[in-house]
């Protein structure tokens, strides 16, 4: 299992030395880290990791590893691993049972009735239509189905209905270091370019040099500044819950992008814009940044662009409070709208194919809040993208 942990990492390009999984192994055979998971995570982490970029990168093999295990060598027992007893508790239901439950009818009323029964309960509830409780058909509560709820104590989406995150969520950086398996992003992203020579003279003028050689009669040499792409953006990448799938293509997006514009600033958000983004996804919570900051920061010429699969409740983009992780006062649309009165050229990317976007009443908000500027996170959607932007 060891060694099989050591190759997954170097496929996932954690640079991990033979030398550093040795000592690893000599740290084990000195029961350092005793037959604890959470010790064995922290000293291979320690032992393996050099560089914080490659954190995430680890975190994701060491989950695919040892998921479900609870200990290990001589503590490891015959004992049934508890996510799987999580499992077979889950309310599963057929398209056709699912279609007989009601929701409640709307914002206000799921949210006042969530007021009542967190004064009213008070005990544990499994299966059931009411209750705050696990594996029912009640609008709160985690592992079961309702068309439209509060989602607590459940670690990812399983239908997509929630309308609001009773807990705390961690989402993961993307990482900028992404080897592309295509160079097609890059050239997209090219078509938005403006060049110009700023800086210090450091090529040099070939045209110049001849020019004034064949005039004075001596070499006679010219430099010139370097020419970069003038271009200024603004990213805003949307991170966790549904866009979990997505993350390879935008973490490729995401390197491409890095390394082709010399003025970009990125931040973070989650499902819709509101009155603060955030730079780290580790420290969201304790660094985040205020909306108002970003808009006066950074002048009119950036182009701004979103990444996300704009696939939310419709109350998170029209209700004040309808964020699924937090109380907004305003709602996102107003946001929006403030962001986009600032930044004359701004696109959507959507990695959610096109022909779903019908379907979903959110997509089609935000893409007429963007004035219909959401386009495919394909290499033809980018290429219609950075045309406009070019605009």
């Amino acid at each position: 299992m060891f060694i099989d942990f050591f190759l997954k990492l170097r496929d996932a390009r954690v640079p991990a030395s033979l030398k550093e999984y040795l000592m690893l192994l000599e740290a084990m055979d000195r029961e350092v880290a005793g037959y604890s998971v959470d010790d064995f995570y922290y000293l291979s982490r320690a032992s393996l990791v050099k560089d914080e970029r490659n954190l995430d990168k680890f975190d994701r093999v060491f989950g695919e590893v040892f998921k479900g295990i609870e200990a290990l060598g001589e503590a490891i027992d015959e004992e049934i691993p508890e996510e799987w007893l999580r499992k077979l508790a889950e309310k599963m239901l057929t398209e056709e049972e699912k279609a007989k439950i009601e929701a409640l009818g709307g914002w206000e009323k799921v949210m006042e009735t969530l007021k009542e029964r967190l004064r009213e309960q008070r005990r544990r509830h499994q299966g059931g239509n009411k209750w705050i409780g696990t594996a029912g058909t009640s609008p709160f509560g985690a592992y079961g189905y309702n068309p439209e709820g509060v989602r607590i104590g459940q670690d990812e989406n399983r239908h997509h209905r929630a309308i609001k995150v009773w807990d705390k969520r961690e989402f993961k950086n993307l990482d900028d270091d992404v080897k592309l398996g295509t160079r097609n992003i890059k050239v997209a992203l090219r078509r938005l370019r403006r060049f110009a020579r700023e800086g210090a003279p450091s090529e040099l003028d070939l045209p110049g040099t001849i020019r004034s050689t064949a005039h004075n009669g001596y070499l006679d040499i010219h430099m010139v500044p370097e020419r970069r792409n003038q271009v200024k953006v603004l990213l805003f990448l949307d991170v966790g819950g549904s866009m979990d799938p997505h993350v390879r293509t935008v973490e490729e997006l995401f390197s491409a992008a890095r390394s082709e514009f010399k003025h970009l600033e990125y931040f973070y958000f989650h499902n819709c814009l509101y009155e603060g983004v955030w730079k780290d996804n580790r420290r969201r919570h304790a660094e985040s940044i205020d909306t108002w900051d970003v808009l006066h920061t950074y002048p009119a010429d950036y182009k701004v662009i979103f990444v996300g699969d704009a696939s939310m409740s419709p109350y998170e983009i029209a209700y004040p409070g309808g964020s699924v992780e937090h109380w907004n006062e305003e709602p996102g649309i107003l946001w929006m709208q403030r962001l986009l009165d600032v930044y004359a050229h701004a696109v959507w990317l959507n990695p959610v194919p096109a022909a779903a976007w019908d379907s979903m009443a959110s997509i089609q908000m935000v893409r007429q809040i963007m004035g219909g500027h959401m386009y495919q996170l394909t290499l033809d959607g980018l290429d219609q993208a950075m045309r406009e932007l070019s605009r």
